[in-house]
């Protein structure tokens, strides 16, 4: 038969038996390298290395899409997506269902507003509405931005004292707020821009996670995607958290920045160079974007799942931090649950505050006009721009010395961002259903639609974060 080896047997005339069992293992080790030759030979090779090349680029097609959604699953993020599993089970497993498809559509606007017109959102609300609104939206944004970075370095110092509980949590705020200034500050783009995307990875830990914690599954995948909802106060309140952190402003100013940055970073340096884009551009966004929101809704599904399946599950209903939740998750999940949410926490923090500083600097520099101001720039050629991040940071640093509760951080957070995020999604929509900025590549009847229809989700959102503070 074709393809099999076939040996025929023959008796040995001068050999002794001990040379016979002398050469035998050399014998069967060279039949085995002829016969696996072969085997190899009759693979289709060419379909393993088309489907390896293909794999490489999705990989290199992913940029800021990829790390803006992971960014959003920062440790406050954590934090909330822990309460809600802690707190509910897994009543809120829908939400990722529900927040995936909107996340995606209000970045693919931001990543379409970055690739048409060749500015960031700030500059392009500047241009097309009044400063009174511009001004509004940049001033809230930082305010937020600043608590939110505040909580962040907090959460992740108490995350690293995880690992190394023995380390004073003075120096380590201090320490990651140095390391993630000289990584924004010092770092070329092309190379900082490869960190974040690999650190993108670190999200998979609570994948993983959740997996080591042994969950129902059944329950798990019935509860995502048959919908639970009690109209509670409770509920209503930690929905709005939910929706509050996953679609938050500091993502579209960012997204629409990176975009640009990219393509300054391939030597288009003016505004008339970056300006247009064609079809080839578009579906490698539309490919990046959709595959950054996908990743951070996962991870935000597989918490809750984590949190709900163990710590509500044993009775822990109140989680107020990604440390505590981690601390809580040990006991009954086991070390490699506990470990895994302590490298996230200090991942996906490393990952989230460049984000947080850097669209607070992108939105300021925009907003006053400042030329030439980006990450692509040198220190030198852009002090505005990193003095920006720098007073940024400083001010989150200095929440976590004045006695500010991280909650409390949070919650003046998301109340700025309450208030933004309905003004800044409206911009979003207007300027991306406009044909005379937007030319061919105007939203669709239908994607308008979904614009508006998350604009006032997020408003009402808004208004429940909003009473609740007060």
């Amino acid at each position: 038969m074709r393809g099999i080896l076939y040996i025929k047997p023959t008796m040995p005339k001068k050999k002794d038996i001990i040379t016979i069992a002398a050469e035998a293992p050399a014998q069967v080790l060279d039949l085995t390298i002829e016969t696996t030759g072969r085997v190899v030979q009759s693979l289709p090779t060419k379909s393993v290395v088309k489907a390896g090349k293909k794999t490489k680029d999705y990989w290199h097609a992913l940029g800021p899409g990829l790390t803006t959604g992971a960014s959003d699953d920062d440790p406050s993020g954590i934090a909330t997506y822990s309460q809600a599993g802690a707190k509910f089970g897994f009543q809120f497993l829908w939400t990722a269902a529900l927040t995936f498809p909107l996340m995606a559509a209000v970045q693919e606007m931001c990543a379409r507003i970055g690739l048409v017109t060749g500015r960031g959102l700030a500059g392009n609300i500047r241009l097309h509405f009044s400063k009174k609104v511009l001004y509004l939206c940049t001033i809230l944004l930082v305010a937020a931005n600043a608590f939110n970075i505040g909580a962040d370095l907090g959460a992740m110092a108490k995350g690293a004292q995880l690992i190394s509980p023995h380390i004073d949590f003075t120096v380590l705020v201090i320490g990651f707020t140095l390391l993630s200034l000289g990584l924004q500050i010092f770092t070329p783009y092309a190379r900082y821009a490869k960190y974040l995307k690999w650190l993108a990875l670190v999200l998979l830990a609570y994948v993983f996670s959740a997996i080591l914690a042994k969950l129902d599954w059944g329950n798990v995948l019935s509860n995502a995607v048959i919908p639970s909802i009690h109209l509670g106060k409770d509920q209503i309140v930690l929905l709005a958290a939910i929706l509050g952190t996953t679609i938050s402003p500091y993502l579209f100013f960012w997204q629409t920045s990176q975009e640009n940055e990219e393509l300054i970073s391939q030597g288009q340096t003016s505004i008339a160079e970056r300006r247009g884009t064609d079809k080839a551009a578009i579906r490698s966004m539309r490919l990046d974007v959709w595959s950054g929101m996908l990743l951070s809704n996962l991870v935000m599904f597989f918490i809750i799942a984590a949190a709900g399946g163990v710590l509500f599950a044993n009775g822990i209903t109140n989680i107020d931090s990604a440390a505590q939740a981690a601390e809580a998750l040990r006991p009954f999940a086991g070390n490699a649950t506990y470990w895994l949410f302590a490298i996230g926490i200090i991942g996906t923090g490393l990952l989230a505050i460049p984000v947080l500083a850097g669209s607070s600097s992108y939105a300021i520099a925009e907003s006053m006009g400042w030329r030439g101001q980006g990450l692509n720039s040198k220190l030198r050629k852009a002090y505005a721009f990193y003095g920006t991040i720098i007073i940024s940071m400083l001010a989150g640093l200095g929440l976590n010395f004045i006695g500010l509760d991280p909650i409390k951080a949070l919650i003046y957070a998301a109340v700025g961002n309450a208030v933004v995020a309905p003004i800044v999604l409206a911009t979003i929509v207007i300027i991306s259903s406009n044909r005379k900025i937007m030319g061919e590549w105007t939203n669709h009847k239908f994607t308008t639609w979904i614009g508006w229809l998350i604009t006032g989700i997020m408003a009402l959102a808004g208004g429940a974060a909003i009473l609740t503070a007060f």
